[in-house]
């Protein structure tokens, strides 16, 4: 085969791969959205809280630290233990948990019924808020993400082999995928998989997607709004973990990591905003079609098209189907 053919594919691949970590942040504003209307601007900051408080849990920081030693002049820094990536995972969980309840109990359950622009100011205070709260919490430096998905010790053993080689050797061409990004998409196969079920056949969501439809018919049935509602939150901010745990590992725990979330605004725009399929078909277009553009077109126009490509394309589907691939029709009554 020839060798340009070979190293499409290489592109293709590794552009399906980095679509998977774009919808992951993806996925969170869908859930939230969908639910409530509301369009989570923290979604972002949420990914880099939950990937600094994994951090912080898993080296075995004293969460305030800096301020607790400037207040009491005390030198504590460490409790003194590490802990599994696994156990470190349930406990951040149980931390976004508690997020998703206080950010329902004392922010939005007293703008029910406000216009959507309030609701979307709420979330950018929020992002501020919580973006201020790992600073407190964890420190400001970057941090290194060790988590056992980066080298496979997490997985079976059988998959562990598959995809123990960076490198692969093909008609003599080096297939180079990485580690990270073939763990990133078992992961995000595994959890789309989980969230499709959750919604389809649980009493949970059912209830979920009764409240997206039409929030007094739920009412009417007996659902309570706050308990979906916190639970969507949750749900949204395992995700945020999942996806800050991820683009962690791949570029380390810093403050720019909260960026994430304008990657995936196209993915969105592409997908449609109320649409958990939408998410992941908009992140494999969106990453495929920045991959192959740089490859094919970015040669000739002096490369560097992955920083404007997706905008680009979402522009455009904002002028031609403005609800995205899989979002719900625009009805306008006239």
């Amino acid at each position: 085969m020839p060798e340009q053919l070979l190293f499409g594919a290489e592109v293709f691949l590794n552009g399906l791969m980095a679509g998977v970590m774009y919808a992951l942040v993806a996925l969170g504003f869908v859930l939230i959205f969908k639910a409530s209307g509301i369009f989570n601007f923290a979604q972002g900051v949420m990914a880099l809280f939950a990937a600094m408080t994994f951090v912080g849990i898993q080296d075995g920081q004293v969460p305030f630290a800096h301020l607790i030693n400037a207040i009491f002049g005390t030198k504590i820094h460490h409790f003194g233990w590490e802990l599994h990536s696994l156990a470190a995972i349930f406990l951040t969980s149980l931390v976004m948990i508690c997020m998703a309840w206080a950010v329902q109990r004392f922010i939005f359950q007293y703008l029910v019924g406000q216009e959507p622009i309030i609701l979307f100011m709420a979330t950018i205070g929020l992002a501020y808020f919580l973006e201020g709260v790992a600073d407190l919490m964890w420190g400001a430096e970057i941090k290194t993400l060790d988590v056992c998905l980066t080298d496979n010790t997490c997985l079976p053993q059988g998959i562990n082999q598959l995809i123990d080689a960076k490198t692969y050797d093909w008609f003599g061409y080096g297939f180079f995928i990485d580690n990270l990004d073939i763990s990133a998409t078992l992961v995000a196969m595994l959890l789309v998989t989980v969230l499709i079920v959750f919604s389809q056949y649980t009493k949970q969501g059912r209830a979920m997607r009764a409240v997206a439809d039409d929030h007094q018919a739920a009412l009417s049935v007996g659902i309570s709004l706050n308990y979906i509602w916190i639970l969507v939150w949750s749900v949204a901010g395992f995700v945020a973990l999942v996806a800050g745990i991820m683009w962690g590992a791949k570029s380390g725990v810093q403050f720019s990591l909260s960026l994430i979330a304008l990657k995936a605004l196209p993915v969105l725009m592409l997908g449609g905003f109320t649409s958990i399929p939408g998410a992941i078909v908009g992140g494999l277009v969106i990453g495929v079609g920045e991959k192959l553009f740089e490859f094919l077109v970015g040669p000739m126009i002096g490369g560097a098209t992955e920083n404007w490509f997706a905008y680009v394309l979402a522009l455009l589907f904002l002028v031609f189907r403005p609800q995205g691939l899989f979002g719900e029709k625009i009805i306008e009554r006239v």
